[in-house]
């Protein structure tokens, strides 16, 4: 499974109360919620993700509150996957829960340039740095995340499986 798009760097410590911040949580629709994604430390993020991109960030990216909205609203905003050199826990699961690909890369702060072309290999842990020809090394997903990626979120793979389309 491969994501490509243009990286969008930031650094550590990036909270949930940055990347959706509470005063929009009243909104249910994701749609709503991906016009205001990251508006606190990059106010046109919306505009530059539209077309896709790969979020690329220090360490405990997502910390905070356990708020699902946050990766839901950078999910609706354009983003493919987000690479960061460490998630906060919760984070990551309700990324994976809603189908947002992420992926641990120790060091990539220092790999990746903004605006860099990046193409992530999810099932191979691989980035591949098309801009600067490197290829990066991650943590490989495993496959029963892949299948709850691919089946785009938690509640569609478990409806899959209870309807018999997984084995």
């Amino acid at each position: 499974m491969r994501v490509s798009g243009k990286a969008i760097k930031y650094g550590d410590n990036i909270n949930t109360d940055v990347i959706i911040p509470s005063k929009y949580l009243t909104s249910l629709d994701p749609n709503e919620l991906a016009k205001h994604a990251m508006e606190g430390i990059d106010p046109d993020f919306p505009r530059k993700a539209a077309d896709g991109v790969i979020i690329v960030a220090g360490k405990n990216f997502g910390c905070g509150s356990s708020r699902e909205q946050a990766p839901i609203a950078l999910k609706y905003a354009g983003v493919k996957c987000i690479v960061a050199e460490s998630f906060a826990r919760i984070f990551y699961r309700n990324a994976i829960n809603i189908g947002l690909p992420v992926i641990e890369a120790p060091g990539i702060s220092g790999l990746v340039k903004d605006g860099d072309i990046l193409t992530v290999i999810l099932d191979e842990g691989k980035i591949l740095n098309e801009t600067s020809g490197n290829v990066i090394m991650a943590s490989k997903l495993p496959d029963f995340i892949l299948e709850i990626i691919r089946d785009g979120g938690l509640i569609e793979h478990l409806i899959k499986v209870i309807r018999g389309g997984r084995d």
